[in-house]
């Protein structure tokens, strides 16, 4: 093995690593939170603080890899990683066996969720950067493209292995559902030990990296952050230029209904299944795995064999996203609820690269990389708020996160209709008003 091959199955586990542990502990929470008392929007709230300071904290991250050392930044991002999942872990540990109220654990895990989205964003711009620098440009798109997919192959990993890594006592010490958090720690603890006897330092190594969205279950990755690490700044553009306007408003829509989807789904499991918070687990991770692979199925499978047009990638996708979450909502087996969210998650597969691609075809070369900043702040943004707005919903009615995304989907899709007509052709650039 070289050392360019070595650093580089390195850096993929950093970002499988990150976005792995960060979705196995959303596919956990909602159990968690029942068997503690907690109310299910507090929950969706720890997550929805942690998006926001991803959102803040990763650009400037980004900004900041030449200045620091992309190595320190990548060890940074880890040792935040692996804090916060420690952390995360005692206070629920500790929650689960009594030591302190569910309030004051809950309280506690929020802190420590704050150290993950504020320092675990400094690990992937530092990545990319790092292979962007140790790469010729031939290579560059598709060694940053494969990097990418860690973090989609993170979303599927994280769900799929958090029911076994629930651990029974240790002595007179329950760890139970805490267990994910510890294992992933653990896991974490041993990369960044191997970051830290192997990788590199690269200071003097050109090389750029950019903002990643947050890892997310149901997020997965657009491309745009390559795009950004790679692509010309030379023109500015900003999120209300008349160019990739309509294609924001489709990405922010889109990006919410599935946050808002894909947040509630392990409440939903739950209540539906009539399920005990423990007994929980395995069903709402074959729902989750099940989803993540029908959006990745569409992204590395159907769109390459279809070869089609973003709009019509996004008019396809709307509809399938809007069925499949009509489908989800009004389902009552286990069955029932994965195969109408695997039909959602097959539609958001459709609209994300959709819109993005969108996005980039209706500018000039000069400005790729600042359209792919701004559809990578897209994703990230729609994180912040759309965990906390489904999961309120379904505290007032269970289907209604689902009912409101599939009617939000099918305004989309009208408006989309209409006013995406060009949207193939890439016009000549114009000012911003």
């Amino acid at each position: 093995m070289t050392k360019i091959d070595r650093n580089f199955g390195l850096l993929f586990l950093v970002m499988l690593a990150i976005a792995a542990g960060n979705t196995a502990l959303q596919s956990v929470l909602p159990a968690l939170g029942r068997s503690l008392g907690l109310a299910d929007s507090a929950v969706a709230a720890a997550f929805s603080v942690s998006a926001l300071l991803w959102v803040i904290a990763a650009p400037y991250w980004a900004n900041r890899a030449d200045r620091f050392g992309r190595r320190s930044m990548v060890v940074l991002g880890m040792a935040g990683f692996v804090t916060s999942l420690l952390l995360c872990g005692a206070f629920l540990a500790a929650g689960i066996n009594g030591w302190v109220s569910p309030a004051a654990a809950f309280v506690l895990f929020v802190l420590a969720r704050m150290i993950y989205g504020s320092l675990g964003a400094a690990a992937p711009p530092a990545v990319q950067a790092m292979v962007a620098g140790s790469t010729t440009r031939a290579e560059r798109t598709k060694a940053l493209a494969l990097l990418g997919s860690a973090f989609g192959l993170g979303t599927i990993l994280g769900p799929a292995v958090a029911p076994y890594l629930v651990l029974g006592g240790i002595g007179a010490v329950e760890i139970g559902l805490s267990g994910p958090a510890f294992v992933f720690a653990g896991l974490g603890a041993v990369i960044l030990v191997a970051v830290l006897r192997w990788l590199p330092d690269d200071r003097q190594v050109e090389g750029r990296g950019a903002a990643a969205s947050y890892p997310s279950i149901g997020g997965q990755a657009s491309g745009a952050s390559v795009t950004a690490a790679t692509g010309e700044r030379t023109e500015p553009i900003g999120y209300l230029d008349r160019r990739i306007r309509l294609w924001v408003i489709v990405g922010l829509v889109m990006g919410h209904a599935q946050a808002m989807t894909g947040q509630a789904i392990g409440f939903l499991v739950i209540d539906r299944l009539d399920l005990a918070p423990a007994d929980a687990l395995q069903p709402t991770g074959i729902v989750l795995m099940i989803g993540a692979g029908a959006a990745l199925l569409v992204q590395w499978g159907f769109i390459p064999l279809l070869d089609l047009k973003p709009r019509a990638l996004v008019l396809v996708g709307m509809v399938l996203a809007a069925l499949g979450c009509v489908a989800t909502g009004s389902a009552t087996s286990l069955y029932g609820i994965a195969m109408g969210f695997a039909l959602a998650c097959l539609g958001f597969g459709f609209v994300r690269p959709g819109f993005t691609a969108g996005a980039s075809l209706a500018v000039g070369p000069h400005a790729q990389g600042s359209v792919a900043g701004k559809i990578t702040s897209v994703n990230g943004a729609a994180f912040v708020l759309g965990p906390s707005i489904g999961v309120g919903l379904y505290e007032v009615w269970r289907p209604l996160p689902y009912l409101v995304a599939a009617a939000a989907l099918a305004l989309l899709f009208v408006y989309a209709l209409i006013s995406l007509n060009l949207s193939d052709r890439a016009p000549a650039p114009s000012p911003e008003r």
